[in-house]
This record gives C-alpha cells, sequence and structure tokens, in this order.
C-alpha cells in the first residue's frame, strides 16, 4: 500500500505514515507549522526507515501477511553473518550486535558494534557494500554496541545524485559518519572527509576511552542530525558532560547545542542545581533513541541521571532536566518544554527508554502525545506542544537520606496517571525463594536493609531499592498499537541493593574487588564523594531472587480505558544461571534487554529474555503463539518490511552481549512458507 505524504522540508523524507493514528491525517494547522515549506513523497508502508520505523518511534508495522492464524509457521529465510567473530576482528572487550535494521527502496541497511555499515539485499541478505570506520579493536569500551543508523533524503539534491540519499552512524568511539547509501563510500562534505568527531567541544572531556562513546542511531529532523551519548556511571562527579548537539544534515557544522546540565542563570533550571560543583556535574546525557515530529520540527530526547547515580551531595537540588522528557526544536536547538521524571536521582532511574510520540483524540481533540516509560515502572503521557500530563499525576512524600551530605529530594511522583507497569514495592510477607531455607534467609536480610518503601534513599547500612537499576522498563522501550492505541512494554521484576562504602573503609578492605557488572555485583569508585558503590541483585543463598516472580514480563496497557490490559511472564530461567542467577526450571519470567514491535496482523514480535527466544505473542491478549531457539539473545529490537518478492519478512539482530545473553554475529530473517 503506498499513500502521499507532506513532510516538512529538510526533515527525513524517507518517513513512512504508520496507520490513522498520524499527522497526515490531521487537518491542516495544528500538526504543519505555519510558513513551512513541504515537499510531496510517496512513501510505503512496506518499509522500516528508522529505529522505531517512523520517526515517532512507534514501532508499529501495517503490514499483515503475518498474523495470529499463520504466525506459528514461520520459517528461517535467510541469515546473514557480520564476520566480526573472525579473527581479524578480535576485540578486546565483547561487543554486543543490538542492531535493529532499516529498509528503504529495497535496501536493508545494518551496523555493528565496530561501526561497519553494510547494505543488504532484504530479500536474500545478500550484502551488496560494507564500509569500515577502521575502530581501534584494543580500547576497551563499555557498552560495545550499535543500535542502528540513520537515513536521511536531501530534498534539494538531484534525485540519485551521490549522497542523495544518506546513511548516518555514530561509532562506539564517537565519530559521526555521513555515507552514500548507494555505494557505502563517505559523503566528504560532510565535517572533514564525512566524519565529525563528537567529542570535540565537550564541556567536561572524557578522561578515558570508555567514558564517552556512542551506542545509539543519531536523528534526522529539519536537515538537523542529532545526535546524543553514552556517558560512563558513577566513576567521578565531572564524568564527561552529556551535550546534545545538532549538525547540519550536508556539511556536519555544528548548529546548536543543548547541555541538560545548565550552564546560564538565563536558563530557568540553574536555580535547581546547587553547591560549588553542582554546575560541573557530567552526564545527564541522553543515550536512548530519540523520538521526532517532523511536522513540528521537533525532537524529543529522554535524559539520564547525572554523575554521579547514587550520592547527589555535590549536586543538591531538584537536578531539572537531568531525568527528564525534553522537546527541542531541531532547527535551533531551543528548548519548547521539559517534563521531569525523578527529581534528584539517586537510584540510576535514567531514561533509558526511548520516547514515542502517538496521535489520539482525547476529550474531543486530536494532539499529539509523548509516551515515555520509565526504570520506575511508570508510563507517562505528555502533551506534545506543552508536555503537561495528560493524566492526573500523584506527587507525594518520599524518605529521607540519612547519609551525611545527601539532601534527598522530599517529594517524587508515585503515579503517572496511568496504572504502573512493574511492582513499586514489597511487603516482608511478599518476599520470595524457592525453598522455605532460601525465603527465610531473605527475610533475615530483608530486616537488615534500609527499606522504607518507593524512593529509598542509598545508605551506608545498605537500601532495597524496587525496582532496580535495570527497570521496570529498561532501553527496551514500548510499542504500540495504534488501531487500539495500546502500549506494550517488556520490564524487569527484580530488586537490588545499594550500600555506600565510606572510601576509608574501602581503601582498608583486603583483597578490594574490582568493577562488575551492571547485573550482578558491581562496585564503582565515585570519586569527588566520600563514599564507594557496591551495586547487587536482591538474591538469596541461593542465588535465587528475593522478590517472587515473574522475574521479567510483558505488559499491555491501554491508554483508553488507562488499565492494564494484559501481563505474561517474558521468558524462561532458562540462561539464568549465566548471570548468577539459579532457580527451579520452572520458575516464569527472565531479566530481559531489548523492545517488543507491533504489527497489523495483531502480532508483538519480541526476543530480549536471556533465555535466547524469539517470540511471538498475541496482541488482543498476550499468549504465545511461536517462538523460535536463537544462536545468543536476542538483545534487540526486531523490525518487519514486504520484500520485493511479496513476503513479509520479521528480522532480529541475535548477537546477545558476549556475555549472559551468549555472543553470535547472526542477523536472521523470519517468513512464511513459499506457497
Amino acid at each position: 500500500m503506498r499513500r502521499p505524504l507532506l513532510l516538512a522540508a529538510g526533515a527525513l523524507a524517507a518517513y513512512a505514515c504508520a496507520g490513522h493514528k498520524r499527522p497526515d491525517n490531521l487537518p491542516p494547522g495544528p500538526h504543519m507549522p505555519f510558513g513551512a515549506t513541504v515537499v510531496l513523497m510517496t512513501v510505503s508502508d512496506s518499509e522500516w526507515l528508522s529505529y522505531g520505523r517512523t520517526p515517532y518511534g512507534d514501532r508499529h508495522s501495517p503490514l499483515r501477511q503475518i498474523d495470529t492464524g499463520n504466525v506459528s509457521t514461520l520459517e528461517v529465510a535467510w541469515r546473514f553473518h557480520t564476520g566480526e567473530g573472525a579473527p581479524e576482528f578480535k576485540t578486546r572487550s565483547p561487543t554486543a550486535l543490538e542492531v535493529t535494521p532499516v529498509v528503504f527502496r529495497g535496501t536493508m541497511y545494518l551496523s555493528t558494534p565496530l561501526g561497519r555499515v553494510f547494505a543488504l539485499d532484504p530479500v536474500t541478505g545478500a550484502r551488496r557494500w560494507v564500509y569500515d570506520p577502521q575502530i581501534d579493536r584494543t580500547t576497551q569500551f563499555g557498552d560495545f554496541a550499535n543500535r542502528g543508523v540513520a537515513l536521511w533524503l536531501d530534498y534539494a539534491a538531484v534525485a540519485g545524485s551521490r549522497c542523495s540519499l544518506r546513511v548516518f552512524v555514530a561509532t562506539i568511539d564517537t565519530r559521526l559518519i555521513a555515507l552514500d547509501a548507494a555505494s557505502g563510500s563517505p559523503c566528504t562534505d560532510f565535517g572533514a572527509g564525512g566524519t565529525v568527531r563528537l567529542r570535540d567541544g565537550l564541556r567536561n572531556p572524557p578522561g578515558f576511552a570508555s567514558e564517552y562513546e556512542e551506542t545509539s542511531p543519531p536523528t534526522v529532523v529539519d536537515g538537523v542530525v542529532v545526535v546524543g551519548s553514552a556517558v560512563a556511571d558513577n566513576n567521578r562527579i565531572d564524568a564527561a558532560s552529556g551535550e546534545v548537539r545538532g549538525y547540519d544534515a550536508r556539511t556536519g557544522a555544528l548548529r546548536w547545542t543543548f547541555d541538560p546540565v545548565p550552564q546560564t542563570v538565563s536558563d530557568s533550571a540553574y536555580v535547581t542545581w546547587i553547591g560549588p560543583n553542582a554546575h560541573g556535574s557530567g552526564a545527564a546525557n541522553s543515550w536512548t533513541v530519540f523520538a521526532a515530529d517532523p511536522g513540528r520540527k521537533t525532537v524529543y530526547i529522554a535524559t539520564s541521571s547525572p554523575s554521579v547515580d547514587y550520592f547527589g551531595g555535590e549536586r543538591k537540588g531538584r537536578n531539572e532536566h537531568g531525568n527528564s522528557v525534553v522537546a527541542i526544536e531541531a532547527g535551533t536547538g531551543r528548548v519548547l518544554w521539559h517534563f521531569q521524571t525523578v527529581r534528584h536521582d539517586l537510584w540510576d532511574y535514567d531514561n533509558a527508554s526511548p520516547p514515542a510520540v502517538v496521535y489520539m483524540t482525547i476529550g474531543g481533540r486530536r494532539i499529539s502525545v509523548v509516551l515515555q516509560a520509565t526504570k520506575t515502572g511508570q508510563l507517562f503521557a505528555l502533551d506534545g506542544e506543552t508536555g503537561k500530563p495528560l493524566f492526573p499525576v500523584i506527587e507525594g512524600a518520599v524518605p529521607s537520606s540519612d547519609v551525611p551530605g545527601e539532601e534527598a529530594w522530599p517529594a517524587q511522583i508515585l503515579s503517572s496517571g496511568l496504572p504502573p507497569l512493574s511492582p513499586q514495592a514489597i511487603t516482608r510477607d511478599q518476599i520470595w525463594g524457592p525453598t522455605p531455607d532460601d525465603r527465610d534467609a531473605c527475610r533475615k536480610r530483608f530486616d537488615e536493609l534500609r527499606y522504607d518503601g518507593t524512593f529509598t534513599p542509598p545508605s551506608t547500612r545498605g537500601s532495597l531499592i524496587i525496582p532496580s537499576n535495570v527497570g521496570g522498563a529498561h532501553w527496551g522501550g514500548l510499542a504500540l498499537d495504534p488501531e487500539n492505541d495500546v502500549v506494550v512494554v517488556p520490564t524487569n521484576r527484580i530488586a537490588a541493593v545499594i550500600t555506600l562504602i565510606p572510601r576509608d573503609t574501602f581503601e582498608t578492605m583486603r583483597g578490594r574487588p574490582t568493577v562488575g557488572e551492571r547485573i550482578g555485583t558491581e562496585y564503582a569508585m565515585m570519586h569527588g564523594t566520600p563514599f564507594v558503590l557496591k551495586r547487587e541483585l536482591f538474591l538469596g543463598p541461593s542465588g535465587a531472587p528475593c522478590t517472587p516472580p515473574p522475574f521479567g514480563a510483558l505488559v499491555a496497557l491501554s491508554l483508553r480505558t488507562r488499565q492494564i490490559l494484559w501481563s505474561v511472564p517474558l521468558g524462561t530461567s532458562e540462561g539464568l544461571d549465566k548471570i548468577g542467577i539459579h532457580v527451579p526450571p520452572d520458575i516464569p519470567g527472565a531479566i530481559n534487554l531489548g523492545g517488543p514491535i507491533t504489527t497489523a496482523g495483531g502480532l508483538v514480535f519480541i526476543g530480549a529474555a536471556t533465555d535466547r527466544y524469539f517470540r511471538a505473542y498475541d496482541l488482543k491478549n498476550g499468549r504465545e503463539l511461536w517462538k523460535v531457539a536463537l544462536p545468543a539473545g536476542g538483545k534487540a529490537t526486531p523490525m518487519t518490511y514486504l520484500g520485493s518478492d511479496g513476503r513479509q519478512y520479521v528480522v532480529i539482530a541475535a548477537g546477545g552481549d558476549g556475555k549472559a545473553w551468549g555472543w553470535s554475529d547472526e542477523v536472521i530473517a523470519f517468513a512464511l512458507p513459499r506457497p
């Protein structure tokens, strides 16, 4: 199916409308700024043009060839190996193939952890070209991943001319590179020979290579390439700064910079950062994927916690712009509005999930709505024009800190006006264990920890934090069924224990532990504070969680009724032992990292879980309809498109992470059997 589409000049002209909920069905005016130049495009519903299929980030495909009645017959259509398992691509630290490919005009484009970009035939998986940025593989990067590329069609260029369609990739070593989509060669008029170096000009420069990285694709809006960054957690209070920047899509010239840590007194958020070191804080970066509304020429970014995550004594105050959803005018960088989801974050509750923009009728008005799922297990629905919550938000008092020098913010948002996506608290009676001994030991530990309910601050005795730093909702984000205004979100349901160890005590510990994993037990130095961080999962003596199963779930919520429609365990206990969690095989739900998509065929597709299966669920009731084993965990967001042969394909990067989710260099496409 093809339809005409009006786009603001300079916007991503490779945008496909995803159904009746989109602004091309709105009357002129509310969605298209007065005076905007428009071009008439014809775009196919069969393509997947951005990380979230559309710039809006809804991850919904109008394709329906694969449906609830035939999904169980899906078979492998093709496999593509990136080749990065070969000896010549050996890296110092494990890589994670977490890419979501894009498909436009009969070509698939995907990126790898090493920043290599491939163009493939989407029907056969055959390689057409590859570009290699020659990343230094001896460097030890943190999250060694690259989740995708962005496409931009230059409306002013001669159709089919070199670099009229550009592929943008942001590499792990912080280069923004523009490639000609037809050949894979650099667009030499962009930056210096096709490259902009993103470390240049940072307020706080990184102290080491892995402190500042790029893991998510950029976003192109109104002729501007908008890019964020990933900043290492809990190393120092003045960590690498988290500026979001906009670059001219043709020349690579810097157009604007937005620093989530306010630097000028004219910024209304400036006064919410208190202390001589507060405005020197780093991070508060946006490391997830952005959403955009091309008609409004607006990009929506979700920001993270300022440095360091678990002690804010050097950055007292509410810390506005951190832990926020921020709407930015793409052409100028002007902040249109912001909404803060967590005040003065002490829990690593960064907004890791990509925002999404939907159009809905509320109170008789057709409006844009920005959806943001959070690690706190909330789903916020914000007015796209003002940032105001569309449903009544409940803010209430939360526990104060007993750590010297810390001043926890006295109130937090306890309800977004929608039902929580995951448990917000736990009682002693709810403490779980696979055996009575495990349960008793967990209750004993519970009694020893500080726990005063939601938003219990970190402490020196150890504080129980639920949801944990891996959510609630996580970077996998959400998908939308626009026909029914249903949002589907993967969640985690385990708790963490946060202990602040006085630095002098830590220095005297024998056999001091080194920094570990985010999932498991981790120590971090938090330089500039009096404490060292210890972060661990809340587990019993056998290695089983002390919180009840399911440990991970897939949740569907109706925006119309404001009710949870269904919630089902996501994954199984298979593979949990790889991250030190040991439970009986019949216990449902797994820790999961990766995103869902929805289709007009009534399906939800998702990998994500540590058990390394790719699954399809019935969108109406959450019933599992199909699953297939992958060579490694599908720690990525899948995608779907219609090939030139008339078959609908569903594709997932089955790359794992080199650790708990295993490792592979495969991208796998599934389709129905040929007739």
